[in-house]
């Protein structure tokens, strides 16, 4: 009996030891203190980037794969194109998009003529399908116009608006008259004189880019001005007023406006270009000369010699 209760007493010591074990183990493993990689991604997720790639772009990416590969399918991509183009046409045919009308105010009319001719517009069409930039450049190139502007009225009408260029000289050149602005830039070509009588005339390379200067002879011609035929540029450098009677003033390259004013009130005080004169030579400002006709210089010859005129 003893022998057995001494067995049973070392079983139950033995039995307390291993409980005491395990007590110790679980209280190891209930330890605060935490792990690496626990330690890891707690700093991570304290790191507001991260938090975000977590929150916002995984889910982004989960949704931008799943869309990739439902669209991989170039049936399913087909289909959305064209139902597309069905809610786009179906929008921009509505009636109050489409355009039916062109109205074109400002121009003369051939220019109205030209204009429509040149604009690829078939109405009705639809406002969205209207590049008005580019039909603006278009309308532009014509040389009559200097400026438009475009834009849908309320009604379904094109509304273009223009400013034509106002001719205000002739220049003759090789390829026949041609109506300048003042700008020099070409407005039209001039079949006939007589069409435009009261535009001045100027003739000559370059002129066409000098037509403010020639138009500032032109008023500062005075008295002169009636009998002026035109103005001619030399060289590229500088004017000759050509008068009828076959009589010319030559102007000097450097302010000829006042060359041809002393040539005017010259005129205005002693009648000089009524006189048998066919030159007015202004090139030397300090020495003006003038050249007498053929006859003029005959009679002055022989009223100095004291012979007879033939």
């Amino acid at each position: 009996m003893r022998a057995l209760g001494g067995q049973s007493t070392g079983g139950r010591a033995h039995g307390g030891a291993k409980s005491r074990y395990r007590e110790e183990s679980r209280r190891e493993k209930r330890d605060p203190a935490p792990s690496r990689l626990s330690y890891k991604i707690e700093r991570l997720w304290l790191t507001p980037l991260f938090r975000l790639g977590i929150r916002v772009g995984l889910p982004f990416a989960l949704a931008f794969a799943v869309g990739a590969l439902w669209l991989a399918d170039a049936g399913r991509r087909d289909a959305i194109r064209l139902a597309y183009e069905h809610v786009r046409t179906s929008i921009q045919e509505r009636p109050e998009f489409m355009v039916t009308m062109m109205a074109v105010d400002g121009a003369s009319e051939p220019v109205d003529r030209a204009i429509r001719s040149m604009l690829p517009v078939e109405l009705p069409v639809s406002s969205f399908q209207l590049d008005l930039e580019a039909m603006r450049a278009t309308i532009e190139q014509i040389d009559a116009v200097a400026s438009a502007e475009l834009h849908v009225r309320k009604g379904g009408v094109l509304q273009i608006t223009v400013a034509e260029r106002q001719p205000e000289i002739l220049w003759r050149s090789a390829y026949g008259l041609e109506m300048l602005d003042r700008t020099g830039h070409r407005v039209a070509t001039l079949l006939d004189r007589s069409a435009r009588p009261e535009l001045p005339v100027i003739a000559g390379e370059g002129a066409d880019g000098q037509v403010d200067e020639a138009l500032r002879l032109f008023a500062a011609a005075g008295p002169l001005g009636p009998r002026v035929r035109g103005l001619i540029r030399i060289g590229e450098r500088r004017w000759d007023v050509v008068l009828d009677r076959d009589q010319r003033i030559l102007l000097p390259e450097d302010d000829p406006v006042s060359a041809l004013q002393r040539v005017a009130a010259l005129d205005s005080a002693q009648d000089m270009m009524a006189r048998d004169l066919t030159i007015v030579d202004m090139r030397n400002s300090a020495r003006p000369t003038v050249r007498l006709a053929a006859s003029s210089s005959e009679l002055l010859t022989s009223q100095i010699t004291g012979a007879s005129a033939p």
